[in-house]
């Protein structure tokens, strides 16, 4: 499943000036990293974001978001967001929330 470019335009777009940013193809999307550690994700319609499993619960309390839920297998500290809930609640939010996890990953 490819990645939805409008969506893919938009995390670009709110990823900019946050250095240390790359992009890699994964889970039939697109995923951007951070220092090389796995950050967010698109694919054709929602967002990924890695919170961790620690900050799991609060974000799954967030209108929009379920957890991810791939080859019928939960990835915990992994969600989804609905585009629609996470481009209405702004994108930049949700990858502040996510810094606060990934942010603290060793650099690989």
């Amino acid at each position: 499943m490819a990645p939805d470019p409008h969506l893919t335009a938009l995390m670009r777009e709110a990823l900019e000036s946050r250095p240390g940013i790359t992009e890699k193809r994964m889970f039939g999307g697109i995923c951007f990293m951070l220092n090389g550690n796995m950050f967010a994700g698109v694919n054709k319609e929602r967002f990924m974001f890695r919170v961790g499993k620690q900050l799991e619960s609060e974000a799954l309390s967030k209108p929009g978001a379920q957890p991810m839920d791939f080859t019928g297998r939960k990835m915990g500290g992994l969600i989804w967001v609905d585009a629609d809930a996470a481009i209405d609640a702004g994108l930049k939010p949700w990858l502040d929330f996510t810094a606060q996890f990934v942010g603290g990953l060793p650099p690989k």
